[in-house]
């Protein structure tokens, strides 16, 4: 009987492990895209990662032999794809032309809380009153710090930024509940392949003569987002949400923004001040109290 009481836990505990590896591969989406944007187009870097991933994709689902979904599965499928190979990549690229990546990770800091509204929503998790509060205290943290950092006001790219969100969340809570039947790397694999010549397609037309000419540095921030961002990433992510609940280890993600300003410290020499530190410190124990509140599945 123990035993019978002891295993959600373990499971729940196993989700959020692997929702922390997928994150801290996320991490360093923003400070990579940046690199590749200085030198390609944004919208070449947002189909491109996804051609490269989807290429991936094809030859695992070949070498596993895996059954081609049914007409309900692609629609998801889809539907998941809309948002995290699409919207969030283009919406990304194009506000890191404009913006740090310490700003925009700081901004899709309200990503977990996004990502449980979508859940609650669509798939009836039901998560305490306790665990809402805690997801808007560690979200209006981010906000609140966006905002300083933005000496008071809000960037354009902040819009593109917000869209990227909204995107992501649906993409994720869509997938995270898909990957309870097909499993995970199946629901990014699939996405990918399925989206594959919408995104080639958009490739080819928008690489120029330019393209040819980018530093090794841009390139090398392309192939981490098109590898690790666009693939690898999700195949943790996606087990992880359904493994752990969607709500729950959607709120690991609250800990990005500040593995991101660590990765644009090193990557980029964006300034990491005690600010951060602060902010960092406060948001994980959200996360922490956070995952002590019950949440109905």
């Amino acid at each position: 009987m123990a035993a019978d009481k002891e295993a959600p836990a373990r499971l729940e505990s196993h989700g959020m492990w692997l929702g922390l590896a997928g994150v801290m591969i996320f991490s360093l989406t923003l400070p990579f895209t940046r690199l590749a944007v200085a030198e390609l187009p944004p919208l070449f870097v947002a189909c491109g990662r996804a051609v490269v991933a989807g290429l991936l994709s094809a030859a695992l689902l070949w070498q596993q032999r895996v059954t081609f979904p049914d007409a309900t599965q692609c629609r998801a499928l889809l539907l998941s794809g809309a948002g995290v190979i699409l919207g969030f990549p283009i919406l990304t690229s194009m506000a890191m032309q404009a913006v740090p990546a310490t700003h925009g990770a700081i901004v899709l800091g309200i990503l977990p809380l996004a990502t449980a509204l979508f859940a609650a929503l669509r798939f009836h998790e039901r998560p305490s009153a306790g665990f809402w509060i805690m997801a808007v205290l560690g979200s209006s943290l981010v906000v609140w710090f966006a905002w300083l950092q933005g000496a008071g006001h809000w960037h354009w790219a902040d819009l593109a930024l917000a869209g990227a969100v909204a995107a992501a969340a649906y993409g994720y809570a869509e997938g995270g509940r898909l990957s309870q039947t097909m499993g995970g790397w199946q629901v990014i694999s699939w996405a990918l392949v399925l989206l594959l010549p919408l995104n080639l397609l958009v490739t080819v037309l928008v690489a120029g003569s330019h393209v040819i000419r980018a530093s090794p540095l841009a390139w090398g921030g392309f192939a981490y987002v098109s590898v690790f961002s666009m693939f690898i990433g999700f195949l943790f992510w996606y087990k992880g949400l359904a493994t752990g609940g969607i709500a729950r280890v959607g709120q690991i993600q609250l800990l990005q923004p500040f593995l991101s300003l660590l990765g644009a410290a090193v990557l980029l020499g964006e300034p990491l001040s005690w600010m951060n530190a602060g902010f960092a410190m406060v948001v994980m124990a959200t996360v922490g109290v956070g995952r002590q509140m019950k949440i109905q599945r």
